[in-house]
């Protein structure tokens, strides 16, 4: 039996949308099998062609930071999100919360799957680890 891996996403900041991507590539890469729940503001990481910046007065030096990373071989946003994609890395939206936010399916990134809260807490039931970002 394959070890399972869930997070759940509630902020859409360029810190909180790394997060999940660094993790999940690495528990992907693990041999895990690795489900991600986007919800309130976090669902907007999961808009296609999302560019996600640092909170607050700090958003002004994410590129600065992006540079950072990039010295030390670490992908932006899009490109680790593609590379957990290839990893088998599962992306959900909270279908509730895409009504509340006005958001459709078609405003999603391809390979994002809609999904209830419901839904969800069964994949996390059955999870040797479940971690909350935001």
């Amino acid at each position: 039996m394959t070890d399972k891996f869930c997070m759940v996403v509630s902020e859409g900041s360029f810190d909180k949308a790394m997060m999940p991507l660094i993790m999940g590539t690495t528990g992907a890469s693990m041999g895990m099998e690795v489900h991600v729940f986007y919800t309130f503001f976090g669902l907007k990481l999961l808009k296609k062609g999302m560019k996600p910046k640092l909170p607050g007065m700090m958003r002004f030096f994410t590129g600065m930071m992006e540079k950072k990373m990039s010295k030390f071989k670490i992908p932006g946003y899009q490109e680790m999100m593609e590379q957990a994609k290839d990893l088998g890395v599962h992306f959900y939206a909270c279908s509730t919360s895409m009504s509340l936010m006005g958001m459709k399916e078609a405003d999603l990134m391809e390979g994002t799957k809609v999904l209830g809260a419901s839904a969800f807490l069964n994949l996390a039931a059955d999870s040797k680890m479940t971690l909350f970002i935001g």
